[in-house]
């Protein structure tokens, strides 16, 4: 089978076809140039997803990857930068391996095809020239042939007229003979052109033109199996990367396994527990009796001073409401000048223990904490203990490591001074043991007052039990009455007050409800409940899903949000029902301070 004996006179559609071979490889080409976009793309996607979601570094969501559950996505994550990757890879084989070598190909297969066809038209110019040359010689011996026979004729009819003299008989004669020499020429020439034409012809169609016609069939048959061959590899690029792509699903899926429930359920009790006990019996208050009553410790509503006061009959009680219901002033409260009521209370007996606690207070609404973290609940307030003594035990070890390290120097300087003076590091050494006796010392600090909190843990009050229940729902910032042991912290931590003084009972004064009625705190942006709400404790508010609030405090860390619906209703909601949105210009919960 030969395209030069099979299509011996096919020539112009042997050109289309090869130049359409040509068109499918570069169209091939094409195609794979667009499907090494497609994963160009497909993983600069990837790898965007999965920095999108990575957790940011130095904030809250980093310390939610302590979770098996988020570690496990944090894998999912990682592993899906990997697969990217591989995609990455893909696009690069394919590139190198198919669209590189492709290219090239094509064209030195349109060089080829030009140098072919360019042989195959001399070819035919040249047997078209022979067969001009063979119709030329037979137009001639035809000539020549008519023009003897014309003589001859001539000359017969000369000879036969007797009025014709000899000599123009004899030059018809001599004519007639030169007539028939040129045909007889003209026939020789003609069938030696006739002769060298076929064998032209001969060579032309069994011998030239089936060798060119070989050599564009052999070109157009590699053209056939290089574009099966690039097809193969386009499968190949995609099975080399398989394995690799196998192995990160196989740790997406063992990461996956990895999650343990229980593990994290500890960990909720482990960064939550506060170490208080539930509340107790709510004690009986007997009202029938005209007597002098103390408010109960164990009361869901902390009373202003812990002695004991003798209520009066319409009169407005001082019992601080929590967190931050409104109470109506008198007329002469609201006309009486605050200036007038501080003096009043600067000359109170108890005002050095009252400006202690306010000074915390204020400290605290403005986020410093104290250093012996007595904001944070007792169990919380240990773990914190805990971990600043381990910090301050790796900053030693590594003070005296330096500091071996230079002693070691020093003993080498002396042993051989020519290698540096061993005075010299005297100095550094002396830093040196500053530094670990500073933090020596702190470290009793923290490991005193650790062991204080250690030691407190297992004895609970009633009133500790009482607070506790409070917890979760006392998310205030406001500066509670002055002679309370314990209150709350604007973002709903512990405070325990101690003092070396006899604590002194204060009694409710107008100056604290000066401080109970502040301005309204400022929005600092607006928020959606994603879910219904029922806020049951004192503090808390209710709200339906979908419902738009206002945000006048975020969430200081331990879970709750502080909003408000209108001008009287205000309080807490858990910060995972809520979708806050913040505005960036606010100045947050501290501009009412």
């Amino acid at each position: 089978m030969s395209w030069g004996t099979e299509l011996w006179d096919q020539f112009d559609n042997l050109e289309k076809h090869t130049q359409w071979g040509i068109d499918v490889l570069e169209k091939y080409i094409k195609f794979v140039k667009e499907r090494t976009e497609i994963e160009l793309s497909y993983a600069k996607q990837l790898r965007n997803l999965s920095k999108k979601y990575q957790p940011k570094k130095n904030s809250k969501e980093e310390e939610e990857y302590r979770y098996t559950s988020t570690r496990a996505f944090l894998a999912t994550l990682n592993e899906m930068n990997d697969y990217a990757g591989q995609h990455e890879v893909i696009s690069e084989n394919m590139t190198s391996l198919i669209i590189g070598e492709l290219t090239r190909y094509v064209q030195e297969l349109k060089q080829e095809r030009k140098s072919h066809f360019h042989d195959g038209r001399k070819a035919q110019q040249h047997i078209e020239t022979c067969w001009k040359q063979l119709e030329a010689s037979k137009r001639r011996f035809e000539r020549d042939c008519k023009e003897a026979d014309r003589a001859q004729q001539y000359f017969e009819k000369m000879d036969a007229d007797i009025n014709v003299t000899k000599a123009d008989v004899e030059k018809a004669r001599q004519q007639a003979q030169l007539r028939h020499q040129m045909a007889e020429d003209s026939k020789a020439e003609y069938s030696s052109t006739l002769q060298k034409f076929n064998s032209e012809q001969h060579d032309h169609y069994y011998t030239h033109i089936p060798n060119i016609f070989q050599k564009i069939q052999e070109m157009e048959e590699r053209r056939i199996v290089r574009i099966g061959e690039s097809m193969k590899t386009f499968a190949e690029v995609d099975r080399q990367v398989i394995p690799i792509i196998g192995k990160c699903l196989d740790e997406i899926t063992k990461a996956a396994e990895s999650v343990d429930h229980k593990n994290d359920s500890q960990m909720v009790i482990e960064a939550y527990k506060s170490g208080f006990e539930p509340p107790g019996d709510v004690d009986f208050e007997d009202f029938t009796q005209p007597m002098k009553r103390t408010v109960s410790e164990s009361s869901l509503s902390n009373s202003r001073g812990d002695g004991k006061y003798e209520p009066k009959f319409g009169s407005k009680s001082k019992g601080k409401l929590w967190p931050f219901i409104k109470k109506n002033k008198s007329p002469k409260q609201q006309k009486e000048p605050l200036s007038h009521r501080f003096n009043e209370f600067m000359t109170s007996k108890p005002k050095i223990h009252c400006f202690r606690s306010l000074k915390r207070g204020l400290s605290l609404k403005l986020g410093a904490g104290p250093e012996d973290f007595s904001n944070l609940p007792p169990e919380q307030r240990r773990k914190k203990l805990q971990q600043k003594v381990d910090e301050l035990n790796k900053d030693i070890q590594k003070e005296m490591d330096q500091r071996d390290a230079l002693t070691k120097m020093k003993d080498v300087y002396i042993k051989n001074p020519q290698m540096g003076d061993a005075a010299s590091v005297d100095h550094r050494l002396s830093e040196l043991e500053q530094n670990i006796e500073k933090l020596r010392l702190e470290v009793q600090k923290f490991e005193g007052w650790l062991a204080e909190v250690e030691g407190r843990l297992p004895m609970r009050t009633e009133q500790a039990r009482r607070q506790s229940g409070l917890y979760e729902a006392q998310n205030t910032s406001a500066v509670n009455s002055c002679a309370q042991d314990r209150e709350s912290s604007p973002d709903g931590s512990y405070t325990e007050e101690q003092s070396q003084e006899t604590e002194m009972k204060v009694p409710a004064t107008d100056f604290d409800d000066e401080f109970d009625d502040e301005e309204p705190l400022p929005t600092i942006g607006t928020c959606k409940a994603l879910y219904t709400f029922e806020g049951q404790n004192e503090g808390t508010i209710s709200v339906a899903e979908g419902e738009m609030l206002y945000v006048i405090e975020e969430d200081k860390g331990d879970g709750w949000t502080r909003i408000r619906r209108n001008e009287d209703e205000e309080g807490y909601v858990p910060t995972s029902y809520v979708e806050v949105y913040l505005d960036k210009n606010a100045k947050g919960a501290m501009t009412y301070i």
